[in-house]
């Protein structure tokens, strides 16, 4: 693959090989930046197992492509070219935590802790953006040569806003899943915090809390208690064993709350540790500990600079811990299920590969007599003895899950006590149905096989509705349609995957009869979050560009937007984001105070000597963002020191604000690249 291209990006090298593909060394020299290009071959349609792995591929991409952390490693791109899906990540140099740990090396307890902050920190982001990993685990996390931790692999997130994985579905690692995972029940973000507190363990103390086949690690998992990490390791703190146990709790809701709190007690368990602190009530009391912001760089009206590194991990407010209990009854009944449905299971945690399915569950331990049940299962062979004094499992959780049996006949109803009088019964000579007592099964009657369903040709107009209302319902774009020569024109923008999404509805809209064609910028910064503000606001796009139609701008050249006022006068408002989180707003300013605008004129920004604005780091893919408004939007001018995430919501409200009024609004966007030379 070496000196060819994906797509448009150059493959000069290979970084690595995995079970799904190749991970090719790639650069993108539109933005002269050197990524990593994740590959899996593309299966064929009637391939149903290859199907679901290049599904699990693409949420891979649609769940960490929403991500920009510095603890998780970015994805810019998605795309499908030479029988190849291929995901465009970040470089990321550096060795797996798991080759770290295979060695036997022990880590000292500073760094063990330095590692799970890191891994905290990118966990807490992306479950505030509702994105569940689902397989953390040391072969997931990466450690760069600086000591910045990494969590890649969204292979199997759950996503809030997909349905693509349901409750009864068992994905994972098992030494590292959590009891709800085993069970096929619906996971949240404590599922990750279930994982990381089984990583912690293993950092502490070069072990895994649950060792040996899948059936004897999930009957642990469980029923049975780790040893404490200071129990199995003189250099583990004493103080971080009840921080270890919560995160491991075996009901979700007597873990930690948010991956915040996890790194809170951490830190709290260390402070008391080194202060002779006895206990850890106070770390474990609840999840309130108090965030410390970091300082926000000074802003200019120059392009703002890449923001320092986000500061340690802020815990959210949780219910203080449930009474410790043992899982719910259904437990026992889920690991009978499982017994009977291990062959599926196995094959789901092992991709489809392996040996043949292991369906030898953990039996229960032999002082305890099960009830007599009536044609009960029998009990699963045990493949790993058990553990010294194992818990006592109610004798309900013991109860097998009956036999599947095929329907036996009714017995002959006996005729109730007081008989009707003696009535001959008519003489029927074509019954509906025999009489209770008749043997012989009824004739079932002729199958008539229906007349094939033709569907009526869609028209015209019907499949530009249908496209439009697609266009208008993809996150994180911008576009607009118009007929164009009897062909649809698809202008605007778009993030990634929206542009995935776009592209199929064009073809699909083509299959049909309507000829498309798309125009359309593509981006990989932070930008879903206004195009989702702005999207909502119909009509045709507003005509934004720069001077002499400039799209690559390179450091210290000025950036110099124009807009065309639509068809009615209205308030200008600019704004300017980069890849790195802030906004400048352009107009209205203290530079250029807000006035309203004659309609059908082009206004020209920054190109005087008291307005101007230069191109300056971070360099990438950027957005100017124009709205024309009947009426102003804001009743002053916004703050210059604002972040995006601070301005986004705002705008949404004043938008809000006009839609309620009827005022007229227009928006438009536009893509420019800025480099460094």
């Amino acid at each position: 693959m070496e000196n060819r291209r994906l797509g448009k990006y150059e493959i000069r090298g290979t970084l690595g090989k995995g079970a799904m593909g190749t991970v090719y060394d790639g650069f993108d020299a539109a933005i002269d930046r050197r990524v990593a290009i994740k590959t899996m071959p593309l299966p064929d349609a009637a391939d149903d197992e290859g199907q679901d792995g290049l599904q699990r591929f693409r949420r891979e991409a649609q769940a960490a492509g929403r991500l920009t952390h510095p603890n998780i490693v970015a994805v810019f791109d998605y795309g499908e070219d030479a029988g190849l899906a291929f995901i465009v990540m970040e470089y990321a140099p550096g060795t797996e935590l798991k080759k770290i740990l295979d060695k036997g090396d022990r880590l000292p307890p500073a760094e063990a802790v330095r590692i799970m902050q890191g891994v905290l920190a990118g966990l807490n982001y992306s479950h505030e953006r509702g994105v569940v990993h689902r397989d953390i685990k040391p072969g997931n996390v990466i450690l760069s040569p600086d000591g910045t931790v990494k969590i890649a692999d969204f292979g199997i997130a759950r996503i809030e806003s997909s349905n693509m994985t349901q409750a009864g579905t068992i994905m994972g690692t098992p030494a590292y899943m959590s009891p709800e995972q085993f069970m096929g029940q619906t996971v949240d973000q404590r599922t990750d915090i279930y994982s990381a507190g089984v990583m912690f363990y293993q950092l502490l103390t070069g072990e895994r809390p649950f060792e040996g086949s899948m059936s004897a690690i999930m009957h642990k998992a469980l029923n049975t208690e780790a040893p404490r990490p200071s129990d199995l390791s003189v250099t583990a703190p004493s103080s971080l064993d009840a921080v270890v146990a919560r995160s491991m709790a075996k009901r979700p809701e007597d873990r930690f709350g948010t991956a915040s709190a996890f790194a809170a007690a951490i830190t709290e368990a260390m402070q008391a540790g080194a202060r002779g602190g006895i206990g850890m009530a106070d770390p474990l009391a609840g999840d309130d500990a108090t965030m410390i912001a970091g300082a926000r760089p000074a802003t200019s009206t120059m392009k703002p600079s890449r923001p320092a590194p986000p500061p340690s991990v802020a815990p959210a407010a949780s219910p203080p811990p449930a009474a410790k209990s043992k899982l719910p009854l259904l437990a026992g009944v889920a690991v009978a299920v499982l017994a009977l449905v291990g062959a599926g299971g196995y094959f789901a945690l092992s991709g489809g590969k392996g040996p043949a399915p292991d369906t030898q569950l953990a039996a229960q331990p032999p002082a305890v007599t099960p009830p007599v049940v009536v044609n009960p299962v029998t009990p699963p062979v045990v493949t790993t003895p058990p553990v010294v004094s194992p818990p006592v499992v109610p004798p309900a959780i013991l109860a097998p899950v009956p036999a599947v049996r095929p329907p036996v006949a009714p017995p002959s109803v006996t005729p109730p006590p007081v008989a009707p009088p003696p009535v001959a019964p008519p003489v029927v000579s074509n019954p509906v149905a025999p009489p209770p007592d008749v043997s012989t099964p009824p004739v079932a009657p002729p199958v008539v096989t229906p007349p094939p369903v033709v569907q009526p040709a869609m028209n015209p107009a019907a499949i530009r509705d249908a496209l439009l209302a697609t266009l208008q319902n993809t996150p994180c774009s911008l576009t607009r349609a118009s007929l164009e020569g009897g062909r649809m024109v698809v202008s605007g923008v778009a993030g990634a995957l929206a542009m995935n999404a776009v592209h199929d509805a064009a073809q699909t809209a083509t299959r049909d009869g309507l000829a498309t064609n798309l125009n359309l910028g593509g981006f990989d910064g932070p930008y879903c979050d206004v195009l989702d503000t702005i999207r909502p606001i119909g009509g045709a796009l507003l005509n934004v560009s720069l001077r002499n139609n400039a799209t690559v701008l390179r450091k210290n050249d000025l950036i110099v937007p124009q807009i065309v006022i639509p068809d009615y006068p209205g308030w200008l408002t600019v704004d300017y984001f980069p890849s790195d989180g802030s906004v400048t707003h352009l107009h209205p300013s203290a530079l250029g105070p807000a006035k309203k605008e004659v309609a059908g004129t082009r206004v020209l920004l920054g190109n005087t000597s008291k307005e101007r604005w230069q191109v300056d780091i971070p360099f990438g893919t950027d957005i100017i963002v124009a709205i024309v408004s009947a009426a102003p939007l804001f009743s002053g001018l916004r703050p210059d020191d604002e972040t995006a995430a601070q301005y986004v919501p705002a705008l949404k409200r004043a938008l809000d604000d006009a839609a309620r009024n009827n005022a007229r609004v227009s928006v438009g966007v536009m893509l420019l690249q800025t480099k460094e030379k």
